[in-house]
């Protein structure tokens, strides 16, 4: 199967996306797809690759979000491939407020197993399609940054640029 390859300009340094039929496979902040593709399951993952100018509502999405508008980054369709708690912690993960990020804790209860903050944040650490899934609002318990793929400097970068947003909203 052959996917959709689109690296973007974006304030926070190069932001590649690998999409196939509107679908996001998995993206991040590298100019370097090679940094994606270990993060899609090997049932999903392409056989070949095109690079494309844009990729319709997947690129407007990315640039609403750094226009100030976080929300048309979740309504873009993902696919991503494991277990059942990390699947559905990754759909919980879309519900979460832009600008009023949880603890590893309180994403566990919101997955549903209040114990399993280990597998919570396990499934952000295993999130393929940064932003779209945005593992970036998850924090420590007391409120440091925690982990997060693309660098610190970035999770930072997003949880402001969302806060700002809802300052001016």
């Amino acid at each position: 199967m052959k996917a959709q390859l689109l690296t973007m300009t974006t304030p926070d340094g190069p932001f590649t996306i690998i999409a196939r039929d509107g679908v996001v496979l998995a993206s991040g902040w590298t100019a370097d797809p090679r940094d994606l593709t270990g993060q899609i399951h090997p049932e999903l993952l392409p056989d070949a690759y095109e690079a494309v100018e844009h990729l319709g509502a997947i690129s407007a999405a990315v640039d609403a979000f750094y226009a100030g508008n976080p929300a048309p980054a979740m309504s873009v369709p993902v696919l991503q491939k494991s277990g059942p708690f990390r699947a559905h912690a990754w759909d919980v993960l879309r519900t979460v407020s832009p600008g009023a990020p949880v603890t590893y804790t309180e994403y566990a209860e919101l997955s549903g197993n209040a114990k399993a903050v280990r597998a919570a944040a396990s499934a952000c650490a295993f999130n393929a399609a940064a932003l779209f899934v945005p593992c970036h609002r998850v924090v420590r318990t007391d409120g440091t940054m925690g982990g997060f793929r693309w660098g610190l400097r970035i999770k930072e970068s997003l949880l402001a640029r969302e806060k700002q947003g809802l300052a001016a909203g």
